[in-house]
């Protein structure tokens, strides 16, 4: 990528295309303004920031943007929710780039936009195409982009990861011989910088010059985390859909109906002539993937990234039984336990009562996914109340032959990785 000295704006720069861009961008040259909800990390990486939350009323409005865009010539809108709320996804898609636009007043731009989206009723794929048409009037070129692969992972690419890191068999949707062509972050952001530079009219699509199937991608990445290979296991596709659909009532993120059919179908992007005329055209799969050798992290990630939802299930089934224990274990089974205490048997009993209804809104919250580092403190909080207070009231409970409350330190130790693991960004 040449140099420039334009300055541009990003948004969704926290995403895992979007911090691809705003390091490319950078190192090519560009003074980059990047925007997201949260921009602590992106400031202490050294950027220029404006937080902004696309899916808030006041994003939708020009008012909002004009100031906080001074010198802004060029925007790269990398911004996108696969699944959110009508309201939500319009917002994110249409209401607040549109605005962005108008803000600006005529700056170059590009849409990262998506493959497939034209054959599908989705919301997503619906405020996509309405995004793409508010980009066009606007003179932003969308380049919608087949499979993105990078040297981070996140989402759709680290469960890719995932499963080709998993022992004895490699999974895949249906048949696994579903066509794809991904692309390297690296060289999308080397085609955004094109665009920006060279403007050209129309909705432009860019993928790899290499297909693989569904089953070869996994197989592909499984050889170079340095695995030995294993037979592949061929999942039905119902099997699949299900537990999707799981994923999607736990939002355990890429486990979700939306990501098992985009599986099912493929993800085959067709690239542009504009794309094909390139000084210099996205790398193969095989190509890019044996650049860089894969390291520790790279390994440890793949195969703990499923350990994630395992871990939460297994915390929330601890304190669901916790729960129903406190709520209806019979009062002459636990007070012996305390005896001597000085602790009345009626505050002991309704202690028991109200702590197992706390257990159980925990395991509720954990098994919706709702806020999980949040929980992950209210958790270590509990374990650490429950700890300290029976080491007051009944300090033999440690001497128990089967661990006592001797097993609330491994259970806080997991706690504590579950807290590391739900951080993505």
């Amino acid at each position: 990528m040449s140099g420039h000295s334009g300055k541009v704006l990003i948004l969704g720069a926290d995403g895992f295309i979007g911090r691809h861009l705003a390091f490319g961008l950078r190192a090519a040259g560009w003074h980059v303004v990047a925007s997201a909800r949260r921009c602590g990390r992106l400031a202490r990486m050294g950027f220029e920031t404006v937080e902004a939350d696309l899916a808030a009323p006041e994003a939708a409005t020009v008012d909002f943007w004009q100031g906080r865009l001074a010198g802004v010539s060029h925007v790269v809108n990398a911004a996108g929710v696969l699944s959110a709320s009508e309201g939500v996804s319009e917002a994110v898609h249409v209401r607040a780039p549109g605005a962005i636009y108008e803000a600006l007043g005529g700056a170059r731009g590009v849409l990262i936009s998506a493959v497939g989206i034209d054959d599908s009723e989705t919301g997503f794929a619906r405020h996509r195409r309405e995004g793409e048409a508010v980009a066009l009037a606007h003179g932003i070129v969308p380049l919608r982009a087949g499979l993105v692969l990078g040297e981070t992972s996140y989402g759709g690419s680290s469960l890719a990861r995932a499963l080709a890191a998993l022992p004895f068999v490699t999974p895949v949707v249906g048949k696994g011989d579903q066509p794809f062509n991904p692309v390297h972050a690296a060289d999308l952001t080397r085609a955004v910088a094109h665009f920006l530079a060279h403007p050209v009219e129309g909705v432009q699509e860019i993928g790899g010059p290499e297909v693989v199937t569904q089953a070869e991608m996994l197989q592909g990445l499984r050889g170079w985390l340095g695995l030995s290979a294993v037979p592949v296991l061929r999942l039905p596709v119902w099997l699949c859909r299900g537990m999707g659909r799981m994923g999607d009532a736990m939002r355990l993120g890429p486990i979700s109906l939306t990501a098992v059919r985009q599986l099912e179908a493929g993800v085959l992007a067709e690239p542009s002539a504009a794309v094909r005329r390139m000084p210099e055209g996205p790398r193969g799969f095989s190509e890019f993937l044996g650049a860089r050798p894969a390291g520790t992290q790279d390994l440890w990630h793949a195969r703990l990234y499923l350990m994630r939802p395992v871990l939460r299930v297994v915390l929330a089934v601890l304190w669901l039984a916790s729960g129903v224990i406190g709520l209806f274990l019979p009062a002459a089974e636990f007070l012996p336990l305390i005896a001597g205490s000085g602790v009345p048997d009626w505050l002991a009993i309704g202690f028991a009562r109200l702590g197992g209804v706390v257990d159980l809104a925990i395991a509720g919250a954990l098994l919706r996914g709702w806020r999980p580092r949040l929980m992950a403190g209210v958790q270590a909080a509990m374990v650490l109340g429950y700890t300290v207070a029976f080491s007051v009231l009944a300090p033999v409970l440690w001497l128990l032959p089967l661990g006592g409350l001797l097993k609330n330190l491994p259970v806080l130790a997991l706690i504590a990785v579950v807290y590391v693991l739900e951080d993505e960004r």
